[in-house]
């Protein structure tokens, strides 16, 4: 055994183990991605950097990893130093691997900001444009994060319509529709959430209340005298020709 000191707390620990292995021992939790107990340690990942002080007083940013326990030796796992070294091995990581949810999630539980995560959004407005000009319902907007442009949701005024999702070149806003539920998101925040309408005819979900009200609403203006029907876009066509085709049959 060897007598360290680990932020300010004097410890015995294995005599040729590892920095790592010593905080670990001692309940500290150390972040590591490229590190595994049963291969040889690499410091790929850098992100277990921690501060050791020689017995000379001059102090280090050392990977935990690959450095052993010395006698006298003093350790920090925290501090000024040791997160600006964190900080830079997440973002040195997460460029490499920009979609990788495991890195976000591993820096969020240490403590380190790695700013908003990137969500496939180019920022052409097109959904923006198309829900206020085309739709009338302007649920979508464009609002400045820590200094960037980020396409969000206007509280309450999604209708469901899905209109977004189909224009979006990238795919950034997504459609989920689970038991009878329609869900529109972007990024991990919710456009809308609606209850779907069964067709008449088929039964198949397929619109959301909200939309139909605004669709009545739309074109409440008009002379409106026919008998109104909940029925989907192939329902309503295949009537709409059987219609069509009786009408021509009387006429002949």
């Amino acid at each position: 055994m060897v007598k360290v000191t680990i932020d300010e707390r004097e410890c015995e620990v294995n005599e040729g183990s590892t920095v790592l292995e010593a905080l670990r021992a001692e309940g500290i939790k150390v972040p590591t991605l490229c590190y595994h107990p049963a291969l040889r340690p690499s410091g790929s990942c850098r992100l277990c950097a921690v501060e050791v002080e020689s017995t000379v007083g001059r102090s280090s940013l050392l990977l935990a990893c690959v450095l052993r326990v010395k006698e006298g030796m003093r350790i920090k796992s925290q501090g000024e130093a040791v997160q600006r070294a964190r900080v830079k091995a997440f973002k040195d990581l997460l460029q490499m691997a920009p979609q990788a949810h495991a890195i976000r999630r591993l820096a969020a539980e240490h403590g380190v900001d790695l700013g908003p995560p990137p969500d496939g959004c180019i920022r052409c407005r097109l959904c923006i444009r198309v829900c206020k000009e085309i739709v009338g319902a302007g649920a979508l907007k464009m609002e400045k994060r820590e200094g960037k442009n980020f396409v969000v949701p206007v509280a309450g005024l999604c209708i469901g319509c899905g209109t977004c999702t189909n224009i979006c070149p990238t795919g950034a806003i997504r459609m989920d529709e689970v038991e009878a539920v329609r869900t529109i998101v972007i990024r991990d925040e919710i456009v809308g959430r609606h209850i779907l309408e069964k067709c008449e005819a088929c039964g198949k979900l397929f619109a959301t209340e909200r939309f139909l009200s605004h669709v009545r609403e739309r074109t409440a203006p008009h002379p409106d005298v026919k008998e109104h029907h909940l029925y989907c876009p192939t329902c309503a066509k295949l009537f709409s020709d059987r219609v069509k085709a009786s009408s021509k049959f009387k006429r002949i």
